[in-house]
């Protein structure tokens, strides 16, 4: 909706007009190539910023302030939510529509009132979003060690999904499962290696003897295994992320986490294995 507020050229006022909470029509052709042409076209985006006109750098601006999406994954997030969107609205959900924005305030960009005002407000089908929360909503009903990596510059998965990750599982009790390791990188999935081994060797210890490490102990450890991988430790023991607020904006009415069900609760403390969070 911010994208389509400040660009309108997806769709471009020449082409069939669709609510944009889809996606795409199930129909469309649209490519990722293309996606990132009008977005290039809009914002100059992956151009040195000379190279940008005024009224490029000015929407790209915007749309990074608003978004709160650092501008190197910007392209990305738009992908997921042109292709992703129509995955899950056609092929998951027979075309309902699980999101909604309405009562949202948008702010930090050139005019707030005027973007308030302007862009496309649209409100869930609640069938589609129970459907939605039923099949990806976490529960929280954790009954294992789960240990958590997270760079606190992740561009892709904001640091903050840890605070609503362990306020899921504080409201179901089970936060007795929980650590969480932070460090000072900025990249998804692809951290350093002696921070990798350091993570999956302490899982299995508190796994196997049921002694349960602190961050600070995992931190302490790391240099270890640096000796043989040398691809450093960057662990920040002390951090705590922010709010999952803080990045994305609250709708008003609804839920991060829901109540969990006899029938959820069942199939979530049964499945097995320990996992590790990128």
């Amino acid at each position: 909706m911010i994208y389509q507020y400040y660009c309108g050229n997806h769709p471009r006022p020449t082409e069939p007009q669709y609510p944009l909470w889809m996606g795409l029509p199930k129909d469309s052709d649209l490519t990722s190539d293309d996606v990132r042409d009008r977005l290039r076209e809009c914002t100059g985006y992956a151009a040195e910023p000379g190279e940008r006109t005024a009224d490029q750098q000015q929407r790209l601006d915007d749309i990074l302030a608003v978004t709160r999406i650092p501008e190197q994954s910007l392209a990305a997030h738009l992908n997921w939510a042109t292709f992703t969107f129509r995955d899950i609205v056609h092929n998951r959900l027979d075309g309902r529509n699980p999101f909604g924005n309405r009562g949202v305030r948008y702010s930090g960009s050139g005019d707030d009132r005027a973007l308030n005002i302007g862009v496309q407000r649209f409100s869930a089908d609640e069938s589609a979003r129970r459907d939605l929360s039923y099949d990806s909503d976490l529960t929280g009903a954790v009954s294992m060690p789960v240990l958590t990596l997270h760079a606190i510059g992740d561009p892709t998965v904001y640091v903050e999904h840890e605070s609503a990750y362990r306020a899921g599982l504080e409201g179901a009790g089970t936060d007795q499962h929980l650590v969480q390791t932070f460090t000072s990188e900025s990249d998804h999935s692809g951290l350093s290696d002696a921070e990798y081994a350091t993570s999956m060797a302490a899982l299995s210890t508190w796994a196997t003897t049921g002694r349960k490490p602190t961050a600070r102990l995992i931190a302490d450890t790391c240099p270890a295994f640096d000796a043989t991988y040398g691809t450093g430790c960057f662990y920040e023991p002390d951090y705590r992320p922010g709010d999952y607020a803080d990045k994305v904006y609250p709708r008003p009415g609804g839920h991060t986490w829901p109540a969990l069900t006899a029938e959820r609760e069942e199939k979530w403390s049964k499945r097995p294995g320990i996992g590790i969070r990128p």
